[in-house]
């Protein structure tokens, strides 16, 4: 594995939630949400405008990014990066929002 790399946790989970965003858990404990509504101009990415698609992400089994096929998927240092760190975890969130 290349060693800039390492510095970026795996992802331990991902889910879809509305309006093309992703939730993305990792290895660290820490979660993020990943707005991916602009690589939906992006040809490779045009099946997932439809919402039943993208709910079908799936985590990488070795925690390298989120996947929805072998053509499509983007890497947990994106996720991680350009992700907004949420200072409550989503569980606490929705629990709150009954």
């Amino acid at each position: 594995m290349n060693e800039e790399w390492k510095e970026y946790p795996s992802l331990a989970s991902v889910k879809a939630l509305p309006d093309h965003q992703l939730l993305c858990s990792f290895h660290k404990g820490e979660q993020r949400c990943y707005d991916f509504r602009p690589h939906l101009a992006l040809p490779m990415f045009q099946l997932l405008k439809e919402s039943a698609y993208f709910r079908a992400v799936q985590t990488d089994p070795h925690g390298l990014g989120a996947v929805w096929n072998d053509d499509m998927d983007i890497a947990a240092s994106e996720l991680w990066l350009k992700g907004v760190p949420l200072e409550v975890p989503f569980a606490a969130l929705a629990a709150t929002n009954h």
